[in-house]
């Protein structure tokens, strides 16, 4: 009985000394791991990264962690555009968290590859009005307008507020809601009704003013967008991917 009670004081000693093992080899791998998107996605501040499951040290055996989460406070997308060309060069995306199944990594450790990846983030009201005519523009002799702010318009909608301003008349803001949706990587707002302006024909030159798109030329570790819906404070989108590179 003496040599039981032994053993099992040993193999008690042992399984906590093998979770304390591996609970600093988690720490460890999380604050290597967020270096290293920090260091690839050339992001200005340390992301969060969580790998979830235990134990540790037997996924790191196995070459694959099942589920990796990380969260990137502020990311600034390429939009494609150039300063020469006009408009914004980035984005500003917010609280992005993307959930990372099966991720792989080299023997090295020096690169990891999730097979799928979900996730949220937002996109402020005013980091997407970069992408509207900010500038008054002409929609018709003596008539011009341009999209002031952006704002939630309820029921799924975002408000634009367009300002037009009637030579020797005055100015007038009308309220425009529009809707978003997402194709491909570009998110686009579409007017649901245009405010009637001196004649029907100026229309298309409105819808120029009021229909405007961003693309977001690139997203951490190559995610996709997936949806938009306009909310409170912004644009709510989700992404996904697939063979999403989480470092390296």
């Amino acid at each position: 009985m003496r040599g039981l009670r032994i053993l099992l004081i040993v193999v008690v000693i042992l399984g906590v000394l093998f979770v304390v093992v591996d609970r600093v080899a988690l720490h460890f791998a999380e604050e290597e791991a967020a270096s290293k998107v920090k260091t690839s996605e050339n992001l200005a501040s340390t992301p969060d990264v969580s790998i979830k499951g235990f134990p540790f040290l037997t996924q790191v055996a196995s070459g694959e962690l099942d589920d990796v989460e990380l969260g990137v406070g502020q990311y600034e997308a390429p939009t494609g555009n150039t300063s020469a060309s006009g408009g914004a060069t980035t984005i500003r995306i917010d609280d992005l968290k993307a959930d990372m199944k099966d991720v792989k990594f080299s023997s090295g450790y020096s690169s990891a590859t999730a097979a799928s990846a979900t996730g949220t983030a937002s996109i402020s009201y005013d980091q997407l009005l970069k992408a509207a005519k900010s500038a008054p523009t002409s929609v018709f002799t003596g008539v011009t307008a341009q999209i002031v702010s952006l704002s939630d318009g309820g029921d799924g909608k975002i408000k634009a507020d367009m300002k037009v301003t009637v030579t020797g008349i005055g100015t007038t803001t009308y309220p425009v809601l529009s809707t978003v949706t997402v194709v491909g990587n570009t998110v686009k707002v579409h007017a649901d009704n245009l405010p009637k302006l001196v004649v029907d024909l100026a229309d298309s030159r409105i819808r120029s003013i009021t229909d405007f798109q961003q693309t977001l030329d690139q997203l951490p570790g190559g995610v996709k967008l997936d949806s938009v819906q306009a909310a409170k404070s912004g644009v709510d989108i989700k992404v996904k991917g697939s063979n999403v590179r989480l470092a390296g």
